[in-house]
C-alpha cells in the first residue's frame, strides 16, 4: 500500500477539490459549505450554503467562484466580496441532483448529473451534460452519459474528458470555439470500476477515485492501468496539487448517502505521485 499522510479531517463527504491560489477548495455534501485549506491545514470556510448541498467548484475569467448547487440543479456565483447569486438553472438539463463541474478558461462550464435516484436506488438512467456559458445560459452540450461525473480538460483547452461513473468509461469530446461539443469518442473503458473525481496528470493520464473500491487509479488513453493506489477509506474525489503539483489530494469518506451527515468521518489524504498535474480543473 502505497503511503497516504493525513491532510486534514472532519469531513462529512468531500467533493469538487481544487488547486486555486496556492490552497486546496472543496465543498462538503453534508456540512454545506465550501473550505480552502493553506499548505499547513489551516481550513477557512468560504462558503455556507445553508440547506444546499455543494459540489463542483470552477472559477470564471473575473474571478468569481462558481458552486454547483445539487438539490435545486443550480450553479452559484461568488464575487470576491461574498456576495451570491444564482448564475445558472439547470433544471430543463438535469434529471436529478447536479454534481461536478470544470470550467474552462473561457468561462464555459461543463456540468454533470445523476441521471437518476442513486440514494434511494432508483432504476439507472441516462443523464445529459450542461454547458453553461460565462453569461449563465443553459443547453445541452451532450446526451445520454452513464452518469457524467468528474471531468478535466487538456491544457490546450481542446479537449473535454468525461468520466462516466455508471458507464465505467471516460467519454471525449473536441471543444469548439463556442464552448459546444463534437467528436464524440471512448477515451478510455475502466470495467469494474466507478469513476469519480478525477485530475489529468502533464503524461496525459488521469488518476480517479474509484467510487466502487477504497482506491485511486491511474489510467491512460486506450484504458490501459498505469497504476492503483489503495487509500484508508472509500475515495470520492482527488486533485493534483501542491506546490509543485505532484502532490495527490484525495477526498475519502466511509460512504456516501445522508447517513454520512455530522458524522465528521471523512478525511483528506495526499499521496506523493511523479507526473505533476495540468489542464483543468
Amino acid at each position: 500500500m502505497s503511503t497516504f499522510e493525513k491532510f486534514v479531517d472532519g469531513l462529512d463527504f468531500g467533493e469538487g477539490p481544487r488547486w486555486h491560489d496556492g490552497r486546496l477548495w472543496y465543498s462538503d455534501f453534508f456540512q454545506h459549505r465550501v473550505y480552502a485549506v493553506s499548505s499547513d491545514g489551516e481550513r477557512e470556510t468560504i462558503l455556507d450554503l445553508g440547506d444546499e448541498q455543494p459540489s463542483g467548484l470552477g472559477w470564471l475569467p473575473d474571478g468569481s467562484l462558481l458552486v454547483v448547487g445539487m438539490t435545486r440543479r443550480q450553479v452559484l456565483r461568488a464575487t470576491a466580496d461574498g456576495d451570491l447569486s444564482i448564475h445558472a438553472d439547470l433544471s430543463e438539463v438535469a434529471t436529478w441532483h447536479c454534481n461536478d463541474m470544470v470550467v474552462d478558461a473561457r468561462g464555459n462550464a461543463y456540468v454533470g448529473n445523476f441521471g437518476f435516484d442513486l440514494e434511494n436506488r432508483a432504476s439507472p438512467a441516462s443523464a445529459d451534460l450542461a454547458l453553461v456559458r460565462a453569461d449563465g445560459s443553459v443547453e445541452v452540450a451532450a446526451e445520454g452519459l452513464g452518469f457524467p461525473n468528474g471531468s478535466v480538460i487538456t491544457p490546450d483547452g481542446s479537449t473535454l474528458i468525461v468520466g462516466e461513473t455508471m458507464g465505467q468509461c471516460y467519454t471525449a469530446f473536441t471543444i469548439g470555439d463556442d464552448g459546444s461539443l463534437s467528436e464524440r469518442r471512448t477515451w478510455a473503458e475502466v470495467p469494474g470500476t466507478a469513476p469519480d473525481g478525477c485530475s489529468l496528470d502533464d503524461d496525459g493520464a488521469i488518476w480517479f477515485a474509484n467510487a466502487a473500491a477504497p482506491e485511486v487509479v491511474r489510467v491512460a488513453e486506450g484504458g490501459e492501468i498505469l497504476e492503483r493506489r489503495a487509500t484508508p477509506q472509500s475515495a470520492f474525489a482527488c486533485i493534483l496539487g501542491g506546490e509543485d503539483g505532484r502532490t495527490l489530494f484525495v477526498l475519502t469518506s466511509p460512504g456516501f448517502t445522508a447517513d454520512s451527515a455530522g458524522s465528521a468521518a471523512g478525511a483528506i489524504w495526499t499521496t506523493r505521485v511523479d507526473s505533476p498535474g495540468t489542464g483543468l480543473p
